[in-house]
């Protein structure tokens, strides 16, 4: 049968979700405790390749297995197999045909910054310890111009091999809660690098090396070296996926 299952991950040790020659990977640990689970290999398709380093609060994997297990403790025996910065919450039955990586509607990360002098170790694996200080309200006007549907060019690392690099950001906004700033993006679709280089941009605007415009001009001219740099991967989590 074809299964559903939830994950949540601290991506600071492993080279990524997907499976790589010569560096573990979140999913080589995830099939080796699937493997374990249900006495046979199991392959998964993950609902998202995140980079190195990136974390994971949902993160949805299909997979096909025969067990007598109750598909609601699934979860209980897997943890039993995983090492404590992954951690299986949830389980359930999908569609025969249901594909986690093809299926997804939208998905929803979010880029912490933490913007003070010093770092904070209880935040260090979680966050962008940026000390410049950084005008929220310049950032929030630069992101104004990325909602919508746009040609994220610009926003996309070099090497992606890509059909399109449209996508619809149908929500993005910044908080700020003391010295943590929290870009929260919700999209159709996402390309190589795009959260962490929207991530970058803005903090460039923040600090005063852009204007707020220039986001718009990057969009425009679809010019990578219009905008910042590409935000370091501890500061970036997925959120949420939507089927």
């Amino acid at each position: 049968m074809r299964l559903k299952l939830f994950i949540k991950y601290d991506g600071t040790n492993y080279c990524g979700w997907q499976r790589q020659k010569n560096a573990l990977s979140v999913q080589e640990v995830l099939e080796g405790a699937l493997e374990k689970t249900f006495g046979e290999k199991i392959t998964v398709v993950g609902c998202s390749r995140t980079d190195a380093g990136v974390h994971a609060r949902m993160h949805v994997s299909s997979f096909d297995a025969e067990t007598t297990i109750p598909v609601g403790k699934i979860p209980l025996v897997v943890n039993m197999y995983l090492p404590q910065d992954i951690r299986a919450f949830y389980c359930e039955k999908a569609a025969d045909d249901f594909n986690a990586r093809f299926a997804a509607k939208e998905k929803t990360y979010c880029y912490r910054i933490l913007n003070q002098e010093h770092n904070d170790p209880f935040l260090s694996r979680f966050v962008w310890h940026y000390p410049i200080a950084l005008d929220v309200d310049k950032m929030r006007r630069g992101a104004e111009f990325i909602v919508g549907e746009h040609d994220f060019k610009a926003f996309c690392a070099a090497g992606s091999c890509v059909k399109t690099t449209v996508r619809e950001v149908r929500e993005l906004k910044l908080e700020k809660n003391e010295n943590l700033i929290e870009i929260t993006i919700r999209a159709n679709g996402y390309l190589y690098n795009m959260v962490r280089i929207v991530a970058g941009t803005l903090c460039y605007v923040g600090n005063g090396k852009l204007e707020p415009e220039d986001v718009k001009k990057m969009l425009e001219e679809k010019k990578r070296v219009l905008g910042g740099i590409t935000a370091p991967p501890e500061g970036l989590t997925l959120e949420k996926v939507v089927y």
